[in-house]
């Protein structure tokens, strides 16, 4: 393949499409997972449509990967035994999405808001949520997979606050990692220096536990007190902090508007609204510090589909203030350095292998035959049971569950016990029989005792044929000298020929690219000649 060049034209046209390919392959977006969404105390055992509306709005975030996803809805009742349910709400079934997003809407309104009764704490309420998560038969369009294979974010109002620490507690005692925790103006009963003394009940306090990822907090201490329905949160340990100061307008009481505040930093509209109260544009302009940008930047922007820096040492409300990587786990150094910001868990029976981070550590594009490095950390606790085996897929969407990847690698590695975590460096060969051309995202599957837990790399993968042609500009150096720009893929061998009749070429240099780019500086011939240059795929 070849293309020719004419010193006294430029072929400008290509730069718009080489641009948006240059765009595409450097997007961040870490996809497959599941979300789950609950309320807090529910004195009428009525489900708040709030959380319905949370996750609707969810797949319209613009940094969602995808066009359709799943929603399914939890129920967790007690009648002398506690009982799940679940049916699908919106979207499709999981298999026949392009995000592989499950969004989960969790109702536990009957236990909420009986307070006298033992089984409606939080501790008790979440068993039999992160029992559910385990399974792989609660869900029949999961096709015999368990919630717990894709990375878990949880999101908690209120009570709900702790109930999702709890039910990451559960998970992690069963070796399960949670990518995140999200907790709204947490307020556990009679817990965490709470004296609610007309309530006999005790919930889980509020804690950010060794097998969390990220945890963020976002709480207020504006409020008219529990027993006028308007109670204060309170700071989280080990997650990123952010006080709310404001939050004049929107619902009648504070409590209820932390939930409103997160709902604004999925939906970006104004008005937006959750079904009960609005985010006008004086909520906008007064709920957010400048460097949250009106919410775009804040709250669920640090989740693995908004795709925001968990690693970032900016304090959005300014010095003295939280730093938001003051959320990532540095029980062990996973990249915000170590001094241990989490509380123990009571046991980890290694249960699950985890992948805790993936990314690819080269730059795009990538030459079919060519290897790229991907960096994991993972855990897998059980020492006595073998190597666990990561495999790795590029996929042309996010659903590891819909059967379109390719593996193009595969490795063992040892287990690292139940208080340890290992980090490894693989290096994956993209041949044309794996990996053809185009933009792929790159996820791995670890898998371990019977049990596996899938996560995508937030960076995409962009090959190129190694039959791609190469693209010549030129630009004017200087009196009578002319710089040949030769742009092609690292590894290629470009010959650059020459000729003063489009015929009769001449090889002028030949070049194995270690780069994207090449500068060849040519004279032109004496007596005003014509001169034309072409690149040709060598050898």
């Amino acid at each position: 393949m070849e293309r020719f060049l004419h010193p006294t034209a430029l072929w400008r046209a290509l730069a718009p499409l080489l641009l948006a390919a240059r765009l595409l392959a450097s997007c961040r977006c870490a996809a497959a997972g599941v979300t789950l969404i609950t309320h807090g105390f529910e004195l009428d055992s009525s489900y708040p449509g709030w959380v319905t509306e949370m996750a609707d709005q969810i797949p319209q975030n613009p940094s969602f990967p995808g066009t359709n996803f799943t929603t399914y809805r939890v129920t967790v009742t007690y009648n002398n035994g506690y009982y799940v349910a679940w049916s699908r709400v919106n979207g499709g079934p999981p298999s026949a999405t392009d995000s592989g997003e499950i969004l989960l809407e969790l109702d536990w309104s009957q236990l909420s808001g009986d307070l006298f009764d033992s089984y409606a704490s939080t501790y008790s309420a979440a068993w039999p949520v992160a029992w559910a998560i385990l399974q792989t038969n609660l869900i029949g369009e999961l096709g015999g997979h368990a919630l717990a294979e894709l990375p878990i974010h949880l999101i908690g109002h209120s009570r709900g606050g702790s109930l999702v620490s709890e039910i990451s507690r559960q998970l992690g005692t069963n070796g399960v990692w949670t990518d995140q925790v999200t907790t709204l103006d947490p307020y556990p009963i009679n817990n965490d220096g709470n004296n609610d003394f007309l309530a006999s009940v005790v919930d889980a306090p509020v804690h950010t536990y060794a097998s969390v990822l990220f945890a963020d907090n976002y709480w207020q201490n504006l409020g008219a007190g529990f027993l006028f329905g308007d109670p204060d949160g309170e700071p989280v340990a080990g997650a990123y902090a952010r006080q709310l100061y404001t939050l004049s307008g929107g619902y009648d009481n504070n409590h209820s508007n932390v939930h409103l505040w997160y709902h604004g930093t999925i939906d970006s509209n104004t008005p937006a609204g959750d079904g009960s109260a609005s985010i006008t544009s004086t909520e906008r302009q007064n709920w957010w510090a400048p460097y949250e940008d009106r919410g775009n930047v804040a709250g669920f922007s640090y989740s693995l589909i908004g795709g925001g820096d968990r690693l970032s040492a900016d304090q959005p409300l300014g010095g003295g203030f939280p730093a938001i990587n003051a959320g990532y786990n540095r029980r062990w150094n996973l990249g915000a350095g170590a001094a241990n910001n989490r509380s123990p868990l009571s046991v980890n029976n290694g249960g699950w292998p985890n992948l805790i981070r993936l990314n690819q550590t080269s730059t795009n594009p990538v030459l079919q035959g060519q290897s790229i490095p991907v960096a994991l950390y993972y855990q897998w606790g059980r020492t006595n049971a073998g190597d666990a085996t990561v495999s790795f897929y590029l996929d042309d969407d996010f659903n590891p569950l819909n059967g379109n990847s390719r593996l193009v690698g595969q490795v063992a590695v040892p287990g690292t016990g139940p208080t340890s975590v290992n980090v490894a460096t693989v290096s994956l060969r993209l041949d044309a029989t794996n990996a053809a051309a185009g933009v792929h995202a790159l996820y791995a599957t670890i898998s371990g005792g019977g049990r596996s837990r899938c996560l995508y790399a937030p960076e995409l993968v962009e090959v190129i044929s190694s039959q791609q042609a190469p693209v010549l500009d030129i630009a004017r150096l200087g009196a009578g000298q002319f710089g040949i720009g030769v742009n092609a893929v690292s590894g290629q061998t470009i010959v650059l020929q020459a000729s003063t009749r489009l015929g009769n070429w001449l090889p002028v240099a030949t070049n194995t690219f270690t780069a994207s780019r090449w500068v060849y500086t040519n004279n032109p011939p004496a007596g005003g000649t014509q001169q034309y240059f072409r690149a040709v795929l060598g050898p």
